[in-house]
């Protein structure tokens, strides 16, 4: 929880562990400690007409808006306890050509990460955006002109690379940010809110349905343009106030405090290691489960402060950086290597672990990749910290019609307008890992064969919960109708399962002893600047 510094003169000398801090350079320490992250709260504001803003002043206090003036030469500032933003239209003397030349699409920033070293290594300069899927953009002020993109288009084209795309739009229109303030209407491209009281409210509808509704939020906020003709509603927090907001979404409300503690960390350490993901449109992380689950100030408890308290500043690291620290809902009994879901570098702390809590210690994984090893797993529900949570196993089943259907959908949004097909033939899984992950589902079509890998696998048919499944054929009258999927756990399974440490905190395991147990080699750290930066 965040301290509140009473005034400081600036003559007090501040003395901790035999280090003299003006109090200048507390400021500066706190801060380092304590950055400002910048958290993308609603992304894509003004896609549909009907979007709308609501944001409000807490009783007693006053919000400060800041915009630039009419002219664009100066800044503008008033002060009130509400106002509204919508999306107003601008018609163009000349429509505007939106371009943009894509190299992949992905289900996962991991994936995107991956494809655009591949892109650079080619000598193509990339950016990572996500208008819906993760896309792997060649970088728009270098390929500024459409002699560069078409050229570079076709020579792609020709090479093989058939997902390589031309995102081609007439924009005849302007969406600009409109904003009312008592009985005055202003068109701005950026507004910047801070309140009295240091607290905001925002409620956000969309298509007549409140998406949120007087959340409140610490900080400042910036309405800002994106990416995308759109623009985000970006919330300026400071890292420990940001953990309050995403502990008690992430872990659930009934998590013993040990279990609360190591996602406290692990919030902490994720957002610090992810702050490079929004780049293309100028603010670092989002506030859903593409990111962390984070909601401001809202519902936050008692436990979930505390634990953040008692844990302030503490982010777990890997040769002395924070690491890519993953987590996942249940594992199903064993946790997957990072590129069982993932192409890209290695993270030699994400390494498959046994989730069982008296796995002995010269077993810290196995080998489950062959058949009968992986139904036996699978057919076992017993002895794993996961026991008593429906997610640690499950079978769902599909017909080919729907399976045929959930193909074609992902096929179309990633890119791939080349494969066609009619009906599937056949699934099998051609390719799986030790930890029995999926790594390539072969698809045989009345037009060929299609491989899915990794990750991909959950957008391309719909019924598995993860890519630990094996999968049975249905037979009606000894005619093949459909696919049952047999698996296990809910998300990727990389790192710590959140159910999985309810057992462990239960046992009695310390947060660093959790935290141990499911990322390998891995130190816990006061924060440090270089930890990150």
């Amino acid at each position: 929880m965040l301290k509140t510094l009473g005034i400081i003169r600036q003559t007090v000398i501040v003395t901790l562990c035999s280090f003299t801090l003006t109090a200048g350079e507390l400021v500066q320490a706190q801060s380092e400690s304590d950055p400002i992250l910048k958290i993308g709260i609603v992304q894509r504001f003004g896609e549909r007409p009907q979007d709308h803003l609501t944001i409000k002043a807490p009783s007693g206090s006053t919000l400060t808006l800041s915009f630039p003036s009419a002219d664009g030469k100066s800044t503008q500032t008033i002060k009130s306890d509400r106002l509204v933003i919508e999306v107003a239209s601008q018609q163009l003397t000349q429509p505007i050509l939106d371009e943009k030349l894509v190299l992949s699409n992905h289900r996962s920033f991991e994936n995107a990460t991956a494809s655009a070293f591949h892109w650079n290594q080619k000598g193509i300069q990339t950016e990572i955006a996500q208008p819906r899927r993760w896309q792997v953009w060649a970088k728009r002020d270098l390929y500024d002109s459409m002699l560069l993109r078409y050229l570079a288009f076709y020579t792609l084209r020709s090479q093989g690379n058939f997902t390589v795309q031309l995102d081609r739009r007439i924009r005849p229109q302007k969406e600009i940010a409109s904003f009312i303030v008592g009985d005055f209407r202003y068109n701005r491209d950026r507004i910047d809110i801070s309140s009295s009281s240091g607290l905001v409210e925002v409620s956000y509808q969309k298509e007549n349905k409140a998406e949120i509704s007087n959340r409140p939020y610490a900080g400042t906020l910036r309405l800002q343009p994106n990416a995308h003709q759109s623009f985000t509603l970006v919330n300026n927090v400071p890292l420990e106030t940001y953990v309050r907001g995403v502990v008690p979404h992430e872990i659930g409300y009934n998590a013993p405090y040990a279990a609360v503690q190591a996602q406290a960390i692990l919030a902490r350490t994720y957002a610090l290691a992810s702050l490079h993901r929004f780049k293309a449109d100028d603010y670092q992380l989002c506030a859903d489960t593409q990111c962390q689950v984070y909601r401001g100030l809202e519902n936050t408890t008692e436990v979930a402060d505390r634990a953040v308290a008692d844990t302030r500043s503490l982010v777990l690291t890997y040769n002395n950086r924070v690491i890519d620290a993953l987590y996942s809902s249940t594992t199903g009994g064993l946790t997957a290597n990072y590129n069982d879901l993932w192409d890209g570098t290695a993270r030699p702390y994400l390494q498959s672990v046994l989730d069982l809590p008296n796995r002995p210690e010269n077993q810290r994984s196995a080998d489950i990749s062959d058949d009968k090893n992986l139904k036996a797993f699978l057919d076992r529900q017993e002895g794993f910290n996961e026991v008593g949570w429906r997610t640690l196993r499950w079978s769902k089943s599909g017909s080919l019609e729907e399976l045929q259907i959930s193909l074609k959908k992902f096929l179309r949004f990633s890119g791939d307008n080349i494969t066609t097909f009619n009906a599937i033939k056949q699934l099998r899984v051609s390719k799986r890992s030790p930890s029995g992950r999926v790594l390539e589902m072969e698809v045989t079509t009345d037009n060929g064969k299609i491989t899915v890998k990794k990750d991909e696998i959950i957008d391309a048919f719909d019924p598995p919960d993860s890519t630990f499944f094996r999968l049975e054929p249905i037979y009606q009258n000894k005619v093949l109708t459909g696919y049952r999927f047999i698996g296990g756990g809910l998300g990727h399974g990389v790192g710590m399962s959140q159910t999985g440490s309810y057992n462990l905190a239960r046992l009695g395991w310390s947060s660093d002893r959790i935290l141990n147990f499911y990322y390998t080699n891995t130190q816990l750290q006061k924060l440090r600047p270089e930890h990150y930066q």
